[in-house]
């Protein structure tokens, strides 16, 4: 996986390179240019194929698993962090292939919803873990939290790991992991197992 940052500001012709302007109609907040934004897709795009042009926004979509599953086996994504009150609309309507969020709240800027995102997609990319199987056992995955997991010493502070999981049983761990996984959603995420 490979992550490239580029600059707003190199790709804008005002002489103390404004990327930024007050918005039509008035209001607090300043709105991030088209033109800018247009000449860095277009050069990015005479640089290669992408499958998506991302805008990181509180009003898009939220971040889930299955999102970041599907992105994670495009080839070439562009990710445009918004800032300040916006992007101008235009660019919305023109380029942008898909908005997203990662919660209902707003920050200063995209840059750390991007990383979000980008942490969210690579650690699924073969490779980037040690153990591949790891990112298929997290939780939501199959939109079920994961079970209780538990290390050395078997007996801390009075309290011990759940003898299944000392069995050697691979069945019975398994079935054991799928019910606290479902239990676990039951109690904690109960919306989880409403969702289609």
């Amino acid at each position: 996986m490979e992550v490239h940052v580029h600059d707003l500001r190199d790709f804008t012709d005002y002489k103390h390179k404004q990327i930024d302007d007050y918005q039509f109609g008035g209001g607090a907040g300043m709105v991030l240019m088209a033109e800018p934004i247009a000449k860095a897709y277009e050069w990015l795009k005479s640089q290669r194929d992408y499958d998506e042009f991302i805008y990181m926004t509180p009003d898009g979509g939220t971040l889930n698993q299955r999102t970041a599953n599907r992105l994670s086996l495009k080839q070439n994504l562009i990710i445009l962090c918004g800032h300040y009150k916006g992007i101008d609309e235009r660019i919305r309507e023109e380029f942008v292939t898909m908005e997203m969020s990662i919660g209902d709240y707003v920050l200063s800027g995209g840059e750390l919803p991007a990383a979000v995102l980008v942490d969210a997609i690579g650690r699924l990319i073969p490779g980037v873990l040690n153990d591949e199987t790891s990112a298929l056992l997290d939780s939501f995955q199959d939109d079920l939290l994961a079970p209780p997991v538990y290390t050395r010493p078997a007996e801390w502070r009075g309290r011990i790991v759940p003898a299944v999981l000392l069995s050697g049983h691979d069945k019975n761990i398994q079935a054991w992991r799928e019910e606290m996984s479902l239990k676990r959603t039951q109690e904690r995420r109960p919306d989880l197992l409403t969702n289609d």
